[in-house]
C-alpha cells in the first residue's frame, strides 16, 4: 500500500473518494504511455508526430473512473487544460491536427490515421465506440463535412462533429471574435468542462498567457452518461503524413474530476524547438550600413517631401488681398476638407467647374467648395472684391458665400453645405421621391424673397445673372435657397450696370439679354419666370418630346391659358395633390416674368407679394405675351454672332438633360 502511495505522489495524482487529479508541467518522467511516432523530447515536451503516414497516441497510463456511484451511471463532471502547439514544415499550410480524447481502450489497432488514430471507416458512428473528444483540426476533409483546414470541434463517437467553428477565441470585456490559426507554430491554450448535473460541454481556446475567455468557443447540450464507460482512458492522438511534415506538441496537462482542473504554470513549461537554424549576427557588415543608409534615404524623402508639399498647397497672395484676409481660406484646410478633391465627394459639375463637399478640419463645418479656373491677369481684383462683398449678403433664402481661395490657375469659392442638393435634382433625379406642391411653393416663395432682397433690400443691387433650378438649393427642412454667385454683378442703388457680356444658361436669358448683354434685374426677373414654369410644370425652359422639335415651355404654358386650362400644364407627377388657385397664381406668374417686354415684368418685390397674397396678380388678357425672345434664346445661329461662346447645341437636345451654361467671355474677364 506505501509503494502504491509513493508511486501515486511521484505521479501528482489527488485521489479522494469523490476526485481524482493528475497534473504535468512538463513530461520530464516519462509518466505516459506512447505509441506510433509519440515521443518526449529532453526538456520535458510530448512530441506526438514525427513525419511518418501513421497515427500516434499519448495516455495516462491507468484507467480513469468517472462514474464514482456504483448504483449510479450518470458520468461526473471533469474538466482538463493543456497547452499545446502545432509546428508546420510550412507556414500557410498543415496536415491533419490532433485531439484530446476520452476512450474505452488504449490502443486502437484498427483505426485509421486521416480518422485520427480513433477509429475506421467502418465503425465511424457507431455507439459501440464510446468515445469523446475535442479535435483542432488542420486540415479539410469533405468525408467529415469540415468546415474548413482551421477548426474546433466536439466529436463524439464519430469524426463528424456535433458542433464545430473556426479556431478563435471571444475577447473578455468587448466579446469580440478574435480569430486563431492552430498551426501558427505558437503555443496556445485549452479548457474542456463537462457538466455531470447540466449535461453541459464547454470548449474554450485562448493564446498563451491570456487569461480564459469568459465565453467559450464551443458549448453543447450532451449527456455523455450512455457513451462513456465507468472505466476510461483519457490522452491525445494525432494523425500526419509522409508528405507535408507537422510536428504535434503538448507542453503541460491538467486533468480533474469532479473540481476545475488545476491552473499550469507557464512561466515553467518547456519550450518550444527553434524553428530553422539558428540565426548569425550579421549587424556590423549587413546591419550598420543598412541603418545608415535607411537614416540617409529618409532624410533625402523627409526634404522631397516637404519641398513638394510646399508646392502643393502653394497659393497666389499678392497684397491687395490683405484686406480679405478673414474671408480666405487656406488651400490646404479646403484639400483636407474634401480628402484631395476626391471624386467620391463630388456634388456636381456645371459650366463653370466643380462642387464638392467638404468638411474643415479644425470647425468640423460641413462646407461645399466649387473649383473654377480663372486668368490671374484679368479681372481678378475686382471679382474677388465683389465676391467678398456678397459674402456679406445675409438671408434665410441665400446660400452664404463664406469665402474664396485662390491657387495657381484656379479659385474656390467656399459656401455652407446645404444637405438636401439642388432643386434640380429633386426634380429630375429622384424616381423615388417628388417633391409635393406644398413644398414646391414653399421654394418659390423663399427663391422670391431672396431675389428680392438681392434686388431692392441690401445695401447694394446683386444681379445674379444665373436663376435656375441647378442654383437653388435645399436645406434640412427643404427650404430653397439661392447659390452659385461666381456670374453675380454688384452696382450702386440708382446707378446703370456695365456688364457688357453674355453670360447666364439657355431657356432662362431674356431675349434683350442676347442682344445687348446687358445683365438687369428685369433680366433676372425673367430667369425667375422660367424658373416658376420649371417647378410648376416639372420640365426644363426648353425641353424635348419623343418625336418631336424642342418645345419651349412658356409657349406651352401660354397655349393652355389661350385655351383656358393653364392648370393642364402642371407637373403629372402631382397628380390632383396641389391648390389650384396657388398653381394658377405661380404659372400666370411665370407668363407675366416671361414676357418679352422688360417694362412690363414686374418688381422682385411686387412678385412676394404676389406670391404672399398682399396683392392682386394682374389680369393676363391685357399683357401682349411674346415668345420671340425664349425663340431667340434657343436658336442656335443667334449666338453664333457673339463672341466666344462656349455654347454646346448638343446639350440641349436630351430631353430633360441639365440645360447648357452660356459664356461669352470668361467670367473674371474685364468685361463683366
Amino acid at each position: 500500500m506505501w509503494f502504491r502511495l509513493v508511486i501515486l505522489i511521484l505521479f501528482g495524482i489527488t485521489v479522494s473518494s469523490q476526485q481524482f487529479e493528475f497534473f504535468f508541467n512538463d513530461f520530464k518522467s516519462n509518466n505516459l504511455s506512447l505509441e506510433g511516432d509519440a515521443t518526449f523530447t529532453p526538456n520535458g515536451l510530448l512530441k506526438l508526430s514525427g513525419g511518418s503516414n501513421q497515427h500516434s497516441h499519448a495516455f495516462y497510463p491507468n484507467q480513469i473512473n468517472l462514474k464514482k456511484n456504483p448504483t449510479n451511471s450518470s458520468v461526473s463532471s471533469f474538466s482538463t487544460t493543456f497547452v499545446f502547439a502545432i509546428v508546420s514544415e510550412y507556414s500557410k499550410v498543415s496536415s491533419q491536427g490532433m485531439t484530446f480524447f476520452i476512450a474505452p481502450t488504449k490502443f486502437i489497432h484498427s483505426a485509421r490515421p486521416e480518422y485520427f488514430g480513433l477509429t475506421d471507416q467502418t465503425s465511424d458512428g457507431n455507439a459501440t465506440n464510446h468515445f469523446f473528444a475535442v479535435e483542432l483540426d488542420t486540415s479539410s476533409n469533405d468525408k467529415f463535412d469540415d468546415i474548413d483546414a482551421n477548426h474546433v470541434g466536439i466529436d463524439i463517437n464519430s469524426l463528424k462533429s456535433n458542433i464545430s467553428r473556426s479556431a478563435g477565441y471571444y475577447s473578455n470585456g468587448s466579446c469580440d471574435f478574435v480569430n486563431l490559426t492552430l498551426y501558427s507554430r505558437l503555443p496556445m491554450q485549452v479548457w474542456v468542462e463537462y457538466s455531470g448535473s447540466e449535461k453541459h460541454v464547454d470548449v474554450t481556446l485562448a493564446p498563451l498567457h491570456i487569461s480564459k475567455p469568459t465565453k467559450p468557443l464551443l458549448s453543447l447540450d450532451y449527456d455523455l452518461d450512455s457513451v462513456l464507460n465507468k472505466e476510461m482512458y483519457v490522452g491525445f492522438s494525432c494523425a500526419t503524413g509522409a508528405r507535408l511534415v507537422t510536428s504535434h506538441y503538448v507542453l503541460g496537462w491538467s486533468f480533474m474530476v469532479n473540481g476545475i482542473a488545476r491552473d499550469l504554470d507557464l512561466s515553467k513549461l518547456p519550450m518550444l524547438p527553434r524553428i530553422g537554424p539558428k540565426r548569425k549576427s550579421k549587424f556590423l557588415t549587413i546591419g550598420l550600413p543598412l541603418i545608415l543608409g535607411t537614416l540617409m534615404f529618409m532624410t533625402i524623402s523627409c526634404t522631397v517631401y516637404y519641398i513638394r508639399r510646399k508646392m502643393k498647397f502653394a497659393e497666389v497672395l499678392e497684397d491687395w488681398e490683405l484686406e480679405y484676409g478673414p474671408h480666405r481660406f487656406k488651400y490646404k484646410d479646403l484639400y483636407v476638407a474634401t480628402k484631395g478633391f476626391k471624386d467620391k465627394e463630388l456634388l456636381g459639375k456645371g459650366g463653370f467647374g466643380k462642387v464638392y463637399r467638404g468638411v474643415l478640419p479644425t470647425s468640423k463645418v460641413e462646407i461645399a467648395v466649387k473649383r473654377v479656373s480663372h486668368d490671374s491677369r484679368q479681372g481678378i481684383r475686382e471679382f474677388v472684391a465683389e465676391i467678398v462683398s456678397i459674402g456679406r449678403l445675409r438671408h434665410r433664402n441665400i446660400v452664404p458665400l463664406l469665402g474664396y481661395c485662390r491657387r495657381r490657375s484656379e479659385l474656390l469659392l467656399v459656401y455652407d453645405y446645404m444637405p438636401n442638393g439642388s432643386l434640380d435634382k429633386a426634380l429630375y433625379d429622384q424616381p423615388k421621391f417628388r417633391l409635393n406642391w406644398r413644398q414646391r411653393f414653399q421654394i418659390i416663395k423663399g427663391v422670391a424673397a431672396g431675389l428680392s432682397y438681392l434686388h431692392q433690400d441690401w445695401e447694394k443691387v446683386v444681379i445674379h445673372r444665373d436663376v435656375k433650378a441647378s442654383n437653388v438649393l435645399l436645406d434640412n427642412e427643404l427650404n430653397g435657397r439661392l447659390g452659385d454667385f461666381g456670374l453675380a454683378r454688384l452696382y450702386d442703388h440708382g446707378t446703370d450696370p456695365q456688364t457688357t457680356h453674355v453670360v447666364g444658361t439657355i431657356g432662362y436669358l431674356a431675349p434683350e439679354h442676347n442682344r445687348t448683354g446687358k445683365a438687369t434685374t428685369s433680366t433676372d426677373v425673367y430667369s425667375f419666370g422660367a424658373f416658376l414654369l420649371e417647378v410648376a410644370c416639372g420640365k426644363r425652359p426648353i425641353y424635348v418630346q419623343h418625336g418631336a422639335e424642342d418645345i419651349i415651355l412658356a409657349d406651352w404654358v401660354c397655349s393652355c391659358w389661350n385655351r383656358n386650362d393653364i392648370v393642364a400644364s402642371v407637373d403629372p407627377n402631382l397628380g390632383a395633390h396641389y391648390v389650384k388657385e396657388e398653381v394658377e397664381l405661380v404659372l400666370k406668374l411665370g407668363l407675366l416674368c416671361c414676357n418679352s417686354e422688360p417694362s412690363a415684368r414686374p418688381r422682385m418685390q411686387q412678385v412676394v407679394q404676389y406670391l404672399g397674397g398682399y396683392a392682386p396678380l394682374p389680369e393676363l388678357s391685357s399683357i401682349v405675351i411674346s415668345s420671340v425672345g425664349l425663340a431667340f434664346a434657343h436658336d442656335q445661329n443667334a449666338f453664333s454672332n457673339i463672341a466666344m461662346s462656349n455654347y454646346s447645341s448638343s446639350s440641349v437636345k436630351r430631353p430633360y438633360s441639365q440645360p447648357p451654361s452660356v459664356v461669352a467671355d470668361s467670367f473674371l474677364s474685364g468685361g463683366r
